[in-house]
């Protein structure tokens, strides 16, 4: 049996809600789980990183901070793998981190680029080198930067991922398969029936984070546990109509979003005119938008798939896979979980995987995806 190749990835996504760890093992044909573990953000953190998302005073030291607390979260979790695997540090080979996306602007001066060089930027809070400190082990961050500095959007990169652990199932069916992960922000992989068909992906629009954000507001909780209360309501169809307005839907991918587009403020000014409908009508609403977004998609860019697979924290929403399914008739909508692969543990798994190319000096994104000029190693090593 070979020896094991051990990484652990680590993502704090667009929710805000907290880290996903993973421990998974590449030494087989699939890349296999072995343990996951998770942390919510403590209050105030969570606050600081919701409000790093837009201009404020004092950025750079309350980013600073925020990083540093960030990690500590992320070092308790890699703890944890660590103890329910009952594995040293020594025996893993890298961490992948994330970090926490605070702006993710690729375009920002693309009308005046500097000599063919893309001007825009993303940025991922993190701290990899207290990290690798806190934990003993090496860790790559970094991800987006070389494929934004190479003309790409720097999002999404778990395409590649997703061709990797979930193309068996494609080429088991012989048919085109689509991957919808739906975190804060919502992404499409679409893998084509044949392995020469090109790999498409992009960022659909919001995923959980106005429906979360809506939810916070008016009942307290982080989230709308299975979509119980947006069940409830009835969905505003004139208002579901100026949401799916928003010209970024109509744009053609290579695409990618993120809280700078859809946050509060954008919800704010959306619901202005209607003041009177009530909260459980608004989250209805929210819920139809998330889903008819990622549905058309599908239906624009995923023609030919007739299975999607749904993952991140959307996936453990009933009230929203039923209306996929609905919205979707001709495709069976399944959690990544009927393939193996827990919802929640998905984008924790691309980040190790993406480590692992990076320390065997492979491209970890795709310019079919990103737009990029061509494929990239991503990532940078912080050692131990």
């Amino acid at each position: 049996m070979p020896a094991p190749e051990l990484y652990i990835g680590l993502m704090s996504g667009t929710s805000l809600d907290g880290v996903d760890g993973v421990l998974a093992d590449f030494n087989g044909s699939r890349p296999r789980v072995i343990c996951h573990a998770a942390a919510p953000f403590p209050r105030e953190l969570r606050a600081e990183l919701l409000a790093l998302n837009t201009a404020g005073d004092n950025e750079l030291h309350r980013a600073a901070l925020a990083a540093n607390a960030l990690v500590r979260v992320y070092a308790a979790v890699v703890g944890g793998l660590l103890r329910t695997a009952n594995l040293p540090a020594a025996q893993i080979t890298a961490i992948g981190a994330h970090g926490q996306t605070v702006r993710h602007r690729p375009q920002e001066f693309d009308a005046q680029p500097a000599q063919g060089i893309a001007g825009g930027y993303t940025l991922q809070l993190n701290n990899p080198a207290l990290l690798a400190e806190l934990t003993g082990i090496d860790v790559v961050a970094d991800f987006r930067t070389r494929d934004v500095a190479a003309g790409g959007q720097g999002a999404p990169l778990v395409p590649a991922f997703h061709r990797e652990v979930f193309g068996e199932s494609k080429e088991g069916m012989g048919e085109a398969l689509a991957v919808l992960n739906i975190g804060g922000i919502s992404n499409l992989s679409v893998l084509g029936a044949g392995a020469a068909d090109p790999l498409l992906g992009f960022d659909c629009g919001p995923g959980n984070a106005l429906m979360d954000h809506w939810c916070q507001q008016h009942t307290g909780q982080p989230f709308d546990r299975d979509g119980a209360w947006a069940a409830q309501g009835q969905v505003e169809q004139a208002l579901l109509a100026s949401l799916l307005a928003d010209p970024y839907l109509a744009k053609a991918p290579p695409k990618s979003t993120g809280r700078d587009l859809f946050n509060p403020a954008w919800l704010a000014h959306q619901l202005a005119p209607w003041a009177g409908l009530a909260p459980v009508d608004v989250q209805a609403t929210l819920t139809e938008f998330t889903a008819s977004a990622c549905a058309t998609c599908v239906s624009s860019y995923g023609k030919d798939s007739k299975s999607l697979i749904v993952c991140g924290g959307g996936a453990l929403n009933g009230h929203l896979m039923r209306r996929l399914q609905a919205l979707l008739p001709a495709v069976a909508v399944r959690s990544s979980a009927a393939h193996g692969l827990p919802p929640l543990e998905v984008e924790a798994a691309a980040f190790a995987w993406l480590a692992r190319q990076a320390v065997l000096r492979r491209p970890g994104n795709l310019a079919s995806v990103t737009g990029a000029r061509g494929e990239r190693v991503l990532g940078a090593i912080y050692p131990a």
